[in-house]
């Protein structure tokens, strides 16, 4: 790792008495002294008695100097020889520049202290230059201190001057035992890279005798730190995030291996589950969902590209996507609607290579298009994601195998992981669905234990992710069912949010959502989290609602279970107000639809205030509702939508400023207005007596004929 990112790691682990010595150091002479022989004196009493697993010469080494510097400035702190007050220039330089010194000596110290033991295992090398150049900068602090003009008495001059001569020309030390160690680690991730699992027995000794990792949450907190890592550093590390993973997923695999699933664990799992780690579980929803940035996904598809490439147009597109689309016949670019003047397809790597490092600084696997001019370096970032995809593979079957027949407590941590697993990855995802673990999260959905409840349908959720899982969710006998009766009566609110998810996610298969919204109480359910759940939960909640009202045999029972009210409602929340509006355009394209938000008496209201304040995408929906309102709702639906004074102004704004999508369903409301005969009644309004009206377009004018229908 570069220095710069190595030490803003160590500062991050600082510990409160640090902060003293990023104060600006403008002290008296007296002071200066009395502040580094307090602030040596702690260092010594803090880490001479400390034992470091790992760079333990180094760290010795550094706090005997400390020790000599603490003789040395006591004595001259207790001086009663009145030399205080005339310390030499040079020797008052040499002071400050020691203030600094022992900052960097006491970030150093605490990183090797309080880091993870794997972590100071990879940075061995790193770590050991940084002393190296510590005891360098202290050699030559030594070499210019004006010993020979302070009056110190025998004893301590003695002391000081050996130091000089044991810290000239220091030598860069690292530990061969340590480089062994660092090397077998390495060895595993090269065996799981190439499709081969270590020996039981050789991964015992490695973890267990050689490292002293001796129990479960021993391997719990070594993994948090390197999930940490990747998460804090991001991108800017050494080994890569993507070797990083790979070790994370040996280490997850070997703490299962070794130790099993061990009862305690659950307490812990229990305590931590309350404080999420910042940047890690908490954000676990919101990465699943929202993982790929929109630019690096495909117009066509909307997956992450694997191989971006642009066409004429300078769009880009995945390369199978376009393809795809061309050899069907199409001639014009799918975002822009141009013409194509040619279909060379160029390969767009700076893109791709932003794919890339996006992907392994966030632990998502990435297979690359096969080149002919594949480099060694990708080959090379290939065997770490192998490793990972390999050693989660071997995990997975003994999670899978204490969901199956483990304790309630095996059983809830084993689900845990499973959670964890398939957050990322649909490598993971498809294995473990396949592997026959959601029959298994299915009984876990009934536990009394929350945290096993709220991991097993967490799990389900991220399983569902996968297009292929979601067909294997819906046949799975009860499945269904008890996903809706966590949503109705879950145990937590996370666990009911995430079962709205888990319906959002499922209901994007068409031939799935009449049977959702036929299982008893689950529009019910959706409908009460919309109007009192978190901002995600209702969310969720819109979201899947909107996906069902889009099946027509859907409408009657939303209405019946009040799901049009609490969509009305939901348009005065700026957080859902675009999906409810775009759900209740589509249930008043039927005639009891229609009439269902007739009568809701405010929301016609609050569809024209959308019109006048809401996004762009969120106007578009609310016109797209009052034109269907009209077209389904009878004469009585229409007189009240045109009886609205304001809406004449907001179409013409739309017509101006609206997406393309919004400018067409004004374009249809404003033909409405000219069909009415009551016309007279909106003032400002469309005029009435010519054939056609222009409307403004961002091309320029174009001549609509009244009769047209624009859909």
């Amino acid at each position: 790792m570069a220095t710069a990112a190595i030490f803003s790691s160590m500062r991050r682990r600082r510990s409160p008495s640090v902060e003293a010595f990023l104060a600006p150091v403008d002290l008296s002479e007296v002071a200066l002294v009395q502040t580094l022989a307090a602030i040596s004196s702690e260092l010594v009493s803090c880490f001479s008695d400390k034992v470091f697993f790992f760079q333990r010469r180094n760290s010795r080494c550094l706090i005997r100097k400390i020790e000599v510097l603490v003789v040395l400035l006591e004595y001259v702190k207790d001086s009663e020889s009145g030399s205080m007050s005339k310390l030499p220039s040079t020797a008052i330089l040499c002071f400050k520049e020691l203030y600094l010194l022992l900052y960097r000596s006491k970030i150093l110290l605490d990183y090797c202290a309080q880091s993870s033991k794997l972590w100071l295992l990879l940075q061995n090398p790193s770590i050991s230059s940084h002393f190296h150049d510590l005891n360098q900068e202290i050699s030559t602090l030594l070499d210019v201190f004006p010993l020979n003009d302070l009056e110190l008495s025998d004893d301590v001059r003695e002391q000081v001057e050996l130091l000089q001569k044991q810290a000239r020309n220091p030598k860069l030390y690292v530990d061969e035992s340590d480089e062994g160690l660092r090397v077998k680690l390495f060895s595993f991730l090269d065996d799981f890279g190439n499709g081969r699992i270590p020996n039981h027995g050789d991964l015992r000794l490695f973890f267990v005798e050689r490292l002293w990792i001796r129990d479960s949450i021993s391997f719990r907190r070594e993994i948090e730190f390197l999930e940490e890592q990747i998460v804090n550093h991001e991108g800017d590390i050494e080994p890569t995030a993507c070797v990083l993973n790979g070790f994370v997923a040996i280490v997850r695999y070997c703490r299962f291996l070794l130790f099993g699933f061990e009862e305690d664990e659950v307490l812990f799992l229990s305590r931590d589950q309350k404080k999420p780690r910042k940047g890690l579980i908490a954000r676990e929803i919101a990465d699943t969902f929202l993982t790929v940035p929109k630019d690096f996904c495909c117009p066509i598809s909307l997956e992450l590209m694997r191989d971006p490439v642009i066409v004429s147009t300078g769009q880009t597109y995945d390369r199978s996507s376009i393809t795809r689309w061309i050899e069907e016949g199409h001639c014009t670019c799918p975002k822009t609607g141009q013409m194509l003047d040619h279909t060379r397809l160029v390969p767009n790597r700076a893109l791709r290579n932003l794919i890339v490092q996006w992907c392994t600084a966030h632990g998502v696997p990435y297979d690359p298009p096969e080149t002919r001019d594949a480099s060694a370096e990708s080959f090379a970032a290939a065997c770490p994601i192998k490793a990972a995809v390999e050693a989660n593979r071997a995990t997975a079957t003994l999670l899978i195998k204490q969901l199956a027949d483990g304790s309630q407590g095996a059983q809830t941590i084993a689900s845990r992981e499973i959670r964890l697993l398939t957050k990322t990855g649909k490598e993971n995802r498809a294995f473990i669905a396949g592997a026959g673990a959601i029959p298994h999260l299915r009984k876990l959905l009934s536990s009394s234990s929350p945290i096993a409840q709220e991991n097993s349908v967490t799990a389900m959720l991220n399983l569902s992710i996968h297009d292929k899982n979601k067909r294997l969710i819906i046949d799975e006998d009860g499945c269904l069912t008890s996903i809706v009766e966590v949503l109705k009566l879950g145990l937590t609110t996370e666990a009911r949010e995430n079962a709205a998810a888990t319906l959002f996610s499922l209901s994007a298969v068409h031939d799935f959502k009449k049977r959702i919204a036929d299982q008893e109480g689950a529009i019910e359910a959706l409908a009460g989290l919309l109007r009192v759940g978190t901002s995600r939960g209702k969310k969720d909640a819109v979201m899947a609602l909107f996906n069902l009202s889009t099946h027509t045999d859907n409408c009657a029972r939303m209405i019946k279970a009040r799901a049009v009210a609490e969509l009305v409602g939901a348009l005065q929340n700026e957080g859902v107000a675009e999906e409810a509006a775009g759900a209740l355009a589509l249930i008043v394209r039927q005639p009891i639809g229609a009439e269902a938000v007739g009568k809701e008496e405010m929301a016609v209201a609050r569809l024209i205030t959308m019109m006048r304040c809401g996004t762009p995408r969120g106007k578009e929906n609310a016109v797209a509702a009052l034109l269907e309102l009209c077209r389904s709702g009878g004469a009585a639906a229409t007189e009240r939508v045109l009886k609205t004074p304001a809406l004449a102004g907001l179409l013409q704004t739309l017509l101006f400023t609206g997406t393309k999508r919004a400018r067409r369903k004004a374009a249809s409301l404003a033909r409405v207005f000219h069909r009415c005969e009551n016309t007279s009644l909106h003032p400002g309004g469309f005029r009435n007596g010519n054939s056609t009206t222009n409307i403004s377009t961002f091309g320029g004018d174009v001549s609509v004929p009244m009769s047209l229908s624009v859909l």
